[in-house]
């Protein structure tokens, strides 16, 4: 009975929910999580940004919330999803080409494609690897994106990893720096999640107009 219990609240966990998430699958869930978001186009919706920087919380936090992380353990389960994730999408870009983001009907998705193609002209191969993985759904996409357009293997090996570590283990250990200066975190988690929220939305926004911007002025032309 109480395994059907715990089988029901991982069930019913928010999937948009940092907090959510890891309530109900810990270390794992990020793992799993990561490697959904960077290698799977369903994964675009997924909150990476806030889930790591809120782990890293809950890693120095006194698990009030009913939530507390080991470290060690949350740094190894970032890592591998993150890396083997984009080189899964980069290996499914490059065997599947467009096709599977042409089915998509996710204005979003084909709006983070744009992006993400823009960025590999704009700074090439390393910068825009790299770039990627602070760009909600830019880091999605841009993996499947390399693979389609022939981005050399190990170049994209290379600066995926670079970029990889030094996004979920950046995030995760801010967010456990802040933590551990700040006594009762806990009490301030939502309104810190939210926070990641937005700053995470900010490049894309930013982008977004600098899209529009550029685009004015090539019709004025």
């Amino acid at each position: 009975m109480a395994t059907t219990l715990s089988l029901g609240a991982q069930l019913a966990v928010n999937v948009l929910d940092a907090q959510s998430l890891l309530a109900a699958f810990g270390v794992l869930g990020v793992g799993i999580v990561l490697f959904a978001e960077t290698g799977l186009l369903i994964g675009f919706f997924l909150p990476g940004d806030s889930l790591l920087f809120t782990a890293g919380l809950l890693c120095a936090g006194s698990g009030r919330h009913g939530v507390h992380l080991a470290l060690g353990p949350l740094l190894v389960a970032a890592a591998v999803g993150a890396l083997a994730g984009s080189q899964c999408g980069y290996l499914i870009g490059r065997k599947a080409g467009g096709a599977l983001l042409a089915r998509s009907r996710s204005p979003r998705l084909h709006e983070g494609a744009q992006h993400a193609e823009e960025l590999l002209e704009r700074y090439g191969h390393a910068k825009a690897i790299v770039l990627a993985r602070f760009i909600p759904v830019v880091r999605t996409v841009l993996n499947p994106m390399a693979g389609a357009l022939r981005v050399p293997l190990r170049t994209f090996t290379v600066w995926q990893v670079a970029g990889g570590l030094l996004w979920s283990l950046g995030l995760i250990l801010a967010g456990y720096a802040l933590g551990s200066s700040v006594p009762n975190i806990d009490a301030y988690l939502l309104p810190m999640i939210a926070v990641i929220v937005v700053l995470s939305l900010i490049p894309l926004a930013l982008e977004l107009l600098r899209s529009r911007r550029t685009a004015k002025e090539g019709a004025r032309g």
